[in-house]
């Protein structure tokens, strides 16, 4: 089995460096790349205020965020949810950058960039003259974008998870009778993805019962020979 989760954070600004803190935080489980409908979705108090600029992003208010629980009070649950699953982050470097930073601060583990796939890395090799945001993924693999009147966590990390399964082949291998149980490091699926398949150890038995192949017989006997395969 293999567990991966499609991550995206919200912030009030660029960078952690900058006191930038995660304001949400969004998360869908997908296990042999499928989406199960399991998640994490937390509002965050930054402790801080919102930006002009940022809230025209997300539109998440100083106001609205003021009564949400802390970083600390969600941390455990979100590293719980995450486990040592593989996170698959689009422009990865800037949501782990905010992500180990609100760790560092609650004095937790940081997690570790092995444990990432970066989709906007996946996106530029196959797509290298195109543009590749999330948006943009979207329209190119006719993914609806008719709710995302702005950005959000949650809602984005369903968008990603559709386009990582296009850009990684997800929907077509997903069909596949024997899922891969083995984990791909973030080189090998920031180039090529290959899955592999297995034939089925035994032949399915037949579906027809003796019933419907005497009607069939009948039916093919009152043709009198005018069958198309016959001329």
């Amino acid at each position: 089995m293999t567990r991966e989760i499609v991550l995206d954070t919200e912030t009030t600004g660029l960078s952690p460096r900058d006191g930038h803190r995660i304001v949400e935080i969004g998360a869908v489980e997908i296990i042999n790349q499928l989406p199960t409908g399991k998640f994490f979705h937390a509002y965050l108090n930054p402790e801080r205020d919102m930006p002009k600029e940022a809230e025209a992003v997300h539109g998440l208010s100083a106001e609205f965020l003021k009564g949400k629980p802390k970083f600390a009070a969600i941390a455990k649950e979100f590293l719980a949810f995450v486990a040592d699953s593989v996170l698959v982050i689009h422009n990865a470097s800037f949501d782990m950058g905010f992500i180990n930073a609100e760790l560092a601060q609650v004095k937790l583990p940081a997690i570790e960039y092995g444990q990432v796939i970066d989709t906007l890395a996946i996106a530029k090799q196959k797509f290298p003259m195109a543009s590749n945001s999330l948006d943009a993924l979207c329209k190119r693999f006719g993914i609806d974008l008719s709710k995302r009147t702005k950005h959000g966590a949650l809602l984005d990390s369903e968008l990603l998870a559709e386009v990582y399964l296009e850009l990684t082949g997800g929907k077509q291998t997903a069909l596949g009778l024997a899922a891969p149980n083995n984990k791909k490091s973030v080189s090998s699926l920031a180039g090529s993805v290959v899955q592999s398949s297995r034939a089925r150890p035994n032949v399915l038995p037949p579906r027809l019962t003796p019933e419907d192949i005497a009607q069939h017989q009948a039916f093919i006997e009152s043709l009198d020979g005018q069958a198309l395969w016959h001329k």
